[in-house]
């Protein structure tokens, strides 16, 4: 599967890997109802107008990372697969 089809999985709400990845468990998903506290200890909700509110979540060996950006490789390859 390519990047393309990755993304439309990842939108229809599955999670999808490199097998060319080496870490274990390593996927990616997409992230909804993005949130954060800030430096008053607010909750404020992430809603952007054009943007809305959501992001690709890499999750990986040590823990989650929101607004992952694909490399040029992980964009150019054939090895996507759906978990």
């Amino acid at each position: 599967m390519n990047f393309g089809e990755a993304i439309e999985a990842i939108k229809e709400g599955k999670r999808a890997k490199r097998a060319g990845w080496n870490g274990k468990d390593q996927y990616i998903e997409l992230a909804t109802c993005i949130g954060y506290k800030n430096s008053h200890g607010e909750m404020v909700n992430v809603e952007h107008k054009d943007a809305g509110n959501a992001a690709i979540a890499f999750v990986g060996t040590r823990g989650v990372q929101l607004g992952w950006l694909a490399s040029q490789a992980d964009m150019l390859s054939d090895d996507w697969e759906i978990l």
